[in-house]
């Protein structure tokens, strides 16, 4: 089978993973490797990784900007949704890979490559985040998932193996973390992340600081709105990725958005994972609360009833189907008049909405005051509790 394969595109971060990968692949199948990486706003030296790619054998090394893209066409859809996995997951992991996926399948289209390569492992989710993504764009397309094929059955074999090769790679036996970075998070897991008793290590994180070392004064800060989507922070308008770093930024710096989750992998496992999400857990707060006065109530109520249908659709990597289209257009139609400015209060690992206002509110004080008014007929109540009722006082006279 391996004398098939002439060329390969493999989706390349630069990682312990797919550093290894490029000079497993070219020993196996003696073939081609073009690798792509997608800066996401991950922050690496961009130029290094497209170095060691040629440095470990890659014919050719795309390196493509496409931050931008990410937060606006995918981040913020799922944002506008409110989504969230078992309640604390903002699927920043979950949302990057179907971006990465299809430009690699359109780059592997470019150089007519005979199968596409990652570097999930058969216990994760993303071997299905990218593959789903894979055949959508291209049903015959071959693949290539080194980690159901090899013999290197551990992160400590893949570090030997590296060693070998004289492959630089950033992890190390102290700190055997597997992490994926872009601009809405940074994950960790491995390491003595696997026991779900142990704490974290303090130095394990980059994007925040501990909520006990955060000023001591509270910083204030608004959003506003179009449509659903952030497009200002503190009165300034900024381009997507723009706006999403500086909130992170905000966030980072006042000790927000630090998770330590257990969650249930789509392969059918729990695993343990630690999440900073600074500027992402400030938009949906922000977001949820212009919502709250700008949708109505049985439209918001029966959006909310599908979040975690939406969440677990982008978390088992069905970002491209036709169930996803629907539920993107539902959810974007409820947005119209989703605008507007909210104001926030930052504090310490805490993000609390101080007040929010719209030309689109439906919040009227005339109705909802507890002074006097001229609108509401308090006598109306008594007939809608009673019809509300009627069937309870049936079955309790049936009893």
């Amino acid at each position: 089978m391996s004398d098939q394969i002439k060329k390969v595109v493999l989706a390349y971060s630069g990682g312990l993973d797919t550093s290894v990968i490029l000079k497993w692949l070219i020993e196996t199948y003696h073939c081609e490797v073009v690798t792509f990486s997608a800066n996401i706003g991950q922050d690496e030296d961009l130029d290094q990784i497209r170095q060691n790619a040629f440095d470990t054998g890659a014919s050719k090394a795309y390196v493509e900007e496409l931050s931008e893209t990410f937060v606006k066409d995918y981040v913020f859809p799922a944002f506008r949704a409110n989504a969230i996995y078992e309640g604390q997951y903002l699927l920043g992991t979950s949302l990057a890979r179907p971006l990465i996926a299809k430009r690699q399948m359109e780059i592997a289209n470019l150089e007519a490559a005979d199968a596409v390569s990652h570097g999930a492992t058969g216990k994760g989710n993303d071997q299905v985040r990218f593959e789903l993504t894979y055949f959508a764009m291209n049903p015959h397309i071959r693949i290539i998932a080194p980690w159901r094929e090899w013999n290197l059955t551990s992160r400590t074999a893949l570090m030997e193996f590296a060693a070998r090769h004289g492959i630089k790679v950033p992890t190390t036996p102290a700190k055997p973390y597997s992490s994926d970075a872009n601009l809405l998070h940074i994950s960790y897991e491995g390491g003595i992340l696997e026991d779900p008793w142990a704490a974290p290590p303090d130095d394990i994180y980059t994007l925040s600081v501990s909520p006990k070392d955060a000023p001591d004064v509270h910083e204030m800060i608004e959003i506003a709105f179009d449509q659903g989507n952030p497009v200002a922070v503190n009165g300034q308008t900024l381009s997507p990725a723009a706006l999403l770093r500086e909130l992170n930024r905000l966030g980072g710096s006042n000790g927000i958005g630090r998770a330590d989750i257990v969650e249930n992998r789509f392969v059918g496992m729990k695993s343990r994972g630690v999440y900073e999400t600074p500027g992402g857990t400030i938009l949906r707060a922000a977001h949820m609360a212009m919502e709250s006065i700008t949708l109505d109530r049985e439209v918001q109520h029966l959006r909310d009833s599908l979040i975690p249908k939406y969440a677990e659709l982008v978390y088992y990597g069905f970002w491209f189907s036709p169930e996803m289209r629907l539920l993107q257009n539902l959810i974007d139609d409820t947005q119209k008049n989703v605008s507007g400015v909210v104001r926030l209060e930052l504090y310490k690992g805490n993000c609390r909405v101080l007040g929010r206002k719209s030309d689109h509110s439906l919040y009227r004080v005339d109705f909802a005051t507890f002074e006097d008014d001229s609108v509401y007929r308090q006598k109306d109540a008594e007939g809608f509790i009673r019809l509300n009722a009627l069937r309870l006082r049936i079955q309790n006279m049936l009893r």
